[in-house]
């Protein structure tokens, strides 16, 4: 049969069209119904993007529990060429084939970023209990060679994420985040709270759940911090926590009674050792039947009001526990089964008929902390430690994963358990106070916690040198995946199998020295463990190594608290992050994209923990203690700028590895060129002195620039502008420290100061107990000084 030219062209012209006229114009981008899948590309911003598909054509309406932006008002461009519909913001260009569904992103050069697979959209039919549902698959392209970051807090040793699976499902030292971010410049959250196989291989990167509808979102930013900064753009910006939380806490598991705990604060203030709060552990309630009863045992707890006051009067502040489970003997047990508003699985600890609640229900939050508030808030306790909030599941049975929750099937939303108990804590405690700031402790974290002032630890790790190996790529990747609080339980949680003689073992202490090096290096400091007791006077007495270590390391805590504080308001303010992989400021350095042992904390200190034994090995059931000679570690310095030696004052040139000797109270540490660091007094808690003196190192070689915060430590008039930042300017050429106008203010500012400007050089031996006089004595009234150094 033959068929005229012109029948062909007007067939062709057919098919044109209907693949033209197949995609509308909506208020936030474009709607498409193709490859029997309705795509819709919504701008939130000119650089965030949602895109989201559904089988058939029906529309779909999802409420995240992650991100909480409300789209704003972008301008953006359409166009059309053939097949291929484009759209441009002032920050990228997206384009979607109408043919294939496949959706591509690049710069405004042209760039390509990122892309999915042509046909990549896959919805294969399953039943999620009696819900018709899908398991839902989105493939991608990346670039051979392009690295990515992200995932959460993944066990695995390793920075960059490329070519492995893993099944994204919190657990137990495994808290997990479907969120990559790339040295391209982009990231991707795969907005979904089932159990996500995350999948890179040659072929292809992937990731694959249950759910309704394939839904992520692409930002972009340029770098890394800009990235990070999208990312609390759309799921939450991180609070204040309290000033003293970023000091020294002690803790152990557990501490059996109020004497007991009371002492501990006592012995530390009596040892002149800096000591901001301590933390009460489980069964303060009596026995496990009464499981998170949220009340005190009256035999070992017999005045909980008085046991606060105590540590109050102390100048500290007591941390206490509660858990999403309840045993069957609590009066929440009781009401939240009556209502239906309990998980039916076991939960923590085994063989006790605890089950935990449903966070899913607004209801049950309510409850919650209607018990948490009469039970512990009460007594004006200071902090929570919500553990096992992944939550801990025993006796797994695969029906367990079917039972109902407020939102649908447990598997369906399990990776959110975190967020929404996390939430219902931190919501309630605002509405009932503002004068004191939410401070919670969490095992368990999911995309969006940052904003209910949560600090996840990861988990309950084993007492090892691989495990400390593992914390740094671990932390990083948490924090490039937009969380910035994050801390380990120093030491190791689990002592007893590689330590069976706890403190006895000096090869303990030198794992315990070296592990509370790095913690000083966190968002927050905390001593914790099971098995060996951790409390500094464990470890003997001034004069003994270990002892004056840890003393050590407590005070620089103390003393880099203006460092620290500041940053903290950098990562509310900002979105800035303490933990700094070196990616972030040396993306162009290749010796740092898989880097996993050194990183930034704030944007000036490179910290190089030691990860290896050095002085005290063990022969057969005896302990050999060798100091005679230094022992070193390699640390590589990213090019691109010139590093001094916090301990020595050297001055050494990036981009090469350098040797730094490391005895048992020395971490490796190097400031940036062109950093300004405020050094604090010494203090036994962090409010015990005013900031009225600080010396203020600057480290030449660079311009740079600092803000020093401050405001009333503990409650929310900062959001209401109450607060105080002082920017301090170096110009490297004129060799001059510009000091500028003090703007805020709030109750108790300090209306006049000292600082005393260091110009740290050469082989000064400056360290943490400066033995050089101070370049400049600047009295500071809040005026700009513009001072010649």
């Amino acid at each position: 049969m033959k068929i005229k030219l012109s029948t062909l062209f007007i067939l062709f012209s057919l098919c044109f069209q209907a693949i033209a006229q197949s995609y509308q114009k909506t208020d936030l981008g474009v709607k498409s119904h193709t490859q029997s899948l309705t795509v819709e590309l919504q701008f939130y911003s000119p650089e965030i993007v949602r895109v989201l598909k559904t089988p058939g054509t029906a529309s779909f309406d999802k409420k995240s529990l992650s991100a909480i932006k409300a789209p704003e008002k972008t301008d953006w461009k359409i166009s059309e060429d053939g097949k291929i519909v484009n759209l441009s913001s002032s920050k990228l260009h997206v384009e979607l084939d109408l043919q294939t569904g496949r959706v591509t992103f690049s710069d405004l050069k042209g760039n390509r970023l990122f892309t999915e697979k042509d046909y990549g959209t896959q919805f294969t039919p399953t039943m999620d209990v009696n819900k018709q549902s899908y398991t839902v698959r989105q493939a991608f392209l990346l670039d051979t060679d392009e690295a990515i970051y992200g995932l959460g807090q993944q066990q695995n040793g390793r920075l960059n994420q490329r070519g492995q699976k893993v099944l994204l499902q919190n657990d137990n030292m495994k808290i997990c985040i479907p969120f990559i971010q790339s040295l391209k410049g982009y990231g991707i959250f795969w907005d979904n709270y089932a159990p996500t196989t995350f999948t890179d291989n040659p072929q292809e990167m992937s990731f694959e759940s249950l759910g309704d509808c394939s839904d992520y979102y692409f930002m972009f930013g340029g770098n890394g911090d800009k990235v990070i900064a999208n990312m609390r753009d759309l799921t939450g910006q991180s609070p204040m926590l309290p000033l003293w939380a970023y000091g020294y806490l002690q803790s152990k598991e557990r501490y059996k009674n109020q004497n007991e705990i009371v002492g501990v604060v006592e012995k530390y203030r009596s040892l002149k050792v800096p000591l901001d709060g301590v933390v009460q552990d489980w069964q303060y309630w009596g026995q496990d039947s009464l499981w998170n009863a949220m009340s005190f045992e009256k035999k070992t707890f017999p005045d909980p009001k008085a046991m606060v006051d105590q540590i109050h009067n102390l100048k500290a502040h007591l941390m206490i526990v509660a858990w999403p489970g309840f045993g069957p003997k609590t009066r929440q047990y009781k009401e939240l089964m009556s209502k239906k508003m309990m998980i039916n699985f076991d939960t923590w600890p085994p063989e006790s008929g605890t089950k935990p609640y449903d966070p899913y229900n607004p209801a049950a939050r309510d409850i919650y902390w209607n018990y948490l508030n009469k039970g512990v808030f009460s007594f004006n306790t200071d902090a929570w430690w919500l553990d096992s909030s992944e939550p801990d599941h025993i006796n797994v049975k695969e029906k367990d994963f079917d039972q109902p929750t407020f939102l649908g099937s447990y598997r369906s939303v399990i990776n959110a358990f975190p967020l929404q108990h996390i939430k219902g804590v931190y919501e309630h405690q605002r509405a009932t106070t503002s004068e004191k700031r939410v401070c919670i402790l969490t095992r368990s974290a999911f995309a969006g916690q940052q904003r209910f002032a949560a600090n996840s630890w990861s988990g309950d790790i084993v007492s090892s040198w691989e495990t400390l190996q593992k914390q740094i790529p671990a932390a990083l990747n948490f924090a490039l995946s937009g969380i910035p609080y994050w801390n380990a339980d120093i030491g190791g949680f689990f002592s007893g199998s590689n330590f069976k003689e706890g403190v006895k073992d000096k090869t303990f202490h030198e794992l315990y020295v070296r592990w509370l090096q790095f913690g000083t290096f966190t968002p927050m400091m905390r001593s914790h463990g099971t098995d060996t007791p951790r409390e500094i006077y464990q470890f003997g007495n001034r004069g003994n190594w270990s002892f004056d270590a840890i003393e050590k390391y407590i005070n620089f805590r103390y003393q880099l608290m203006p460092y620290i504080y500041s940053n903290a308001w950098n990562v509310t303010s900002n979105s800035g992050s303490f933990m700094r992989s070196l990616i972030l400021d040396f993306a162009s350095d290749k010796k740092v994209q898989d880097l996993n042992n050194e990183y930034l904390f704030g944007q000036s200190i490179l910290v190089a923990p030691v990860l290896a034994p050095m002085y005290v090995t063990k022969n057969g059931d005896t302990q050999v203690e060798d100091f005679s000679q230094v022992k070193s570690r390699k640390v590589y310095l990213p090019k691109g700028t010139e590093w001094y030696d916090f301990w020595t004052g050297e001055k050494l040139k990036g981009g090469q590895e350098v040797e730094k000797a490391s005895p048992i109270d020395i971490i490796p540490l190097y400031v940036k060129a062109g950093s300004i660091l405020p050094w604090g007094p010494k203090v036994q808690y962090a409010e015990q002195t005013k900031w009225n003196t600080l010396e203020i190192r600057i480290y030449e070689g660079a311009n740079g620039e600092f803000t020093l915060y401050e405001d009333e430590n503990d409650n929310y008039n900062y959001e209401r502008g109450l607060n105080s930042t002082i920017l301090m300017k170096w110009d490297n050429q004129s060799r001059t420290m510009t000091i500028g106008q003090r703007k805020g203010n709030f109750n108790g500012m300090l209306k006049s100061r000292t600082f005393n400007v260091v110009i740290v050089k050469d082989k000064n031996g400056i360290g943490a107990n400066p033995t050089v006089q101070c370049t400049k004595v600047v009295k500071y009234n809040g005026k700009p000084i513009a001072v010649k150094l």
